[in-house]
């Protein structure tokens, strides 16, 4: 394995930036600020408002004026909103590098991925401009004589709080449809990762989205997130997270029966039979768990090798994984940046000493690159566990790191069986040229998305969401439409 670039710090600061709450920029009411910090430095990269319930009252307020204009956003048609949508796409096509390095800046992700992200971002936008004129109701034949049918109706003022793995991204997923169906927004980033969704809130009001309709609060979960998720004023809230804060925003929202959409964490399996094609496999699957530093709830962190096949996936796997560049998040040749912040980098170290104290065998990894300026940042090498065993943290908790635990079965019953004991279900491959018995184990895999030959979990015409643990609802696809929507249903008694 090779590193091409130590990480620099020769970009400049940029200093405080704002919040959006009715088209302005402000700073928190009460003046406090946070340090956001660049993960592959150590170094301060910009200072963030610490918003709390009085800003999310703010931002409540300014979206149902925004809302309540009868001449404003309300009135538009469903046609109006996607051009809008179209111009902002076209505003994030036209920002891409910009975007891209102060998402690898703030995230410390390679470069390149960061790029693929922002392009990722616009073609969200353009997607739900097309998608915003082509939700339709329904005429229902019913007993009684007259026309029954069923409108799509905004649900008014929704919260989108979104995490610091993919912030442009999940922002994306979450402004696309619920501006494409009349909703106004207000989109909470992680306290991490602030920047990028600040950027697309100012791109959105050049786009010509009206002042209220997309407002970005900034700030920690506990404050911010708690407030948007329990505030009366909000009719839904969707959320991208871990696991157990999701359960958090549930209770909160419980309080005034708000919508509720969930993507929460996942521990996908990567279910590998003899028959696979395993050079392809193994050139293709380091990306599938190590991409974005392993911080991303679709890691096919968990590899089920058919028994006959084991010691040749794990040789081909670990020397495909030696070729992973782990480096500068600025430099065009890195592959694998820096994790997010050294606590998530001592969070993931405790799972290899951990995975290594219940008697796995660590292949590869398991400790920063060699320089200091790898010991600044928040960075590890990529980590493989061969002889992993079900009850072992590493095979059961989602660690959001680089770290992927490896363990044989001997058919495809045990393979579906140990694929679905954990609590997640997000995502998941099967590899094999026998597509029957790939079909056959896709649909007994409890999870939201598998790819059979692929570890693609994402596209965006398609849903994407999880079983179990993993959460509640779809998003992307004409899916996220009904996520943002009322249904209603009206009758015109023509007796």
């Amino acid at each position: 394995m090779t590193t091409r670039t130590e990480p620099t710090t020769t970009e400049p600061e940029l200093g405080d930036v704002s919040m959006i709450i009715g088209g302005e920029h402000v700073a928190a009411a009460d003046g406090q600020t946070f340090d956001v910090i660049d993960p592959a430095t150590g170094t301060l990269l910009a200072r963030a408002p610490v918003g709390g319930k009085e800003d999310v009252d703010r931002a409540v307020a300014a979206a149902h004026r925004a809302l309540d204009d009868p001449k404003g956003f309300s009135s538009w048609s469903a046609a109006k909103r996607g051009r809008t949508l179209q111009k902002l796409s076209a505003l994030v096509k036209e920002r891409i590098e910009e975007l891209a390095r102060l998402e690898s800046r703030n995230v410390g992700k390679p470069i390149t991925s960061a790029r693929g992200e922002a392009l990722a971002v616009s073609l969200v936008f353009e997607y739900y401009a097309g998608a915003a004129n082509k939700l339709f109701g329904e005429t229902i034949p019913v007993s009684k004589p007259g026309l029954d049918f069923t409108l799509r109706e905004p649900i008014g003022v929704v919260g989108l709080i979104v995490p610091w793995n993919f912030p442009m991204n999940m922002a994306s997923w979450k402004l696309g449809p619920a501006l494409a169906t009349g909703n106004a927004c207000i989109l909470k980033p992680a306290s991490y990762t602030p920047l990028t969704a600040i950027r697309l809130g100012e791109l959105a009001l050049e786009a010509g989205f009206p002042p209220g309709i997309v407002n970005v609060v900034t700030g920690p979960g506990g404050t911010a997130g708690a407030a948007i998720a329990a505030h009366p004023g909000v009719g839904k809230v969707a959320f991208t997270g871990e696991t157990t804060t999701g359960q958090e925003i549930l209770r909160l929202a419980s309080a005034n029966v708000k919508k509720v959409s969930l993507e929460l964490g996942g521990k996908s399996p990567n279910i590998v039979f003899a028959d696979a094609d395993l050079e392809r496999f193994a050139a293709e699957s380091p990306y599938a768990v190590f991409d974005n530093a392993g911080q991303d709830c679709t890691a096919r962190s968990r590899i089920f090798v058919e028994a006959s096949a084991h010691d040749r996936v794990v040789e081909l796997f670990t020397e495909a994984t030696r070729n992973v560049v782990v480096g500068d998040p600025g430099d065009e040749k890195t592959q694998m940046g820096s994790l997010v912040s050294q606590r998530q980098r001592e969070r993931v170290v405790d799972y290899i000493e951990a995975g290594q104290e219940e008697g796995a065998e660590l292949v590869y990894g398991g400790a920063a690159p060699d320089g200091d300026a790898f010991q600044r940042g928040a960075f590890l090498m990529p980590t493989i566990f061969d002889g992993a065993r079900a009850e072992m943290r590493i095979v059961r908790e989602e660690i959001f790191g680089p770290v992927v635990a490896i363990i044989s079965f001997r058919d495809e019953t045990e393979a579906i069986r140990l694929a679905n004991d954990t609590p997640y279900g997000l995502s998941g491959s099967v590899w094999s040229r026998d597509l029957g018995k790939a079909l056959r184990v896709a649909r007994g895999v409890k999870a939201g998305v598998i790819s059979i030959n692929s570890n693609n979990s994402v596209h965006t015409e398609a849903p994407f969401g999880g079983y179990k643990m993993s959460g509640i609802g779809r998003e992307l696809g004409m899916h996220a439409m009904e996520l943002y929507t009322e249904l209603k249903n009206v009758f015109i008694d023509l007796s």
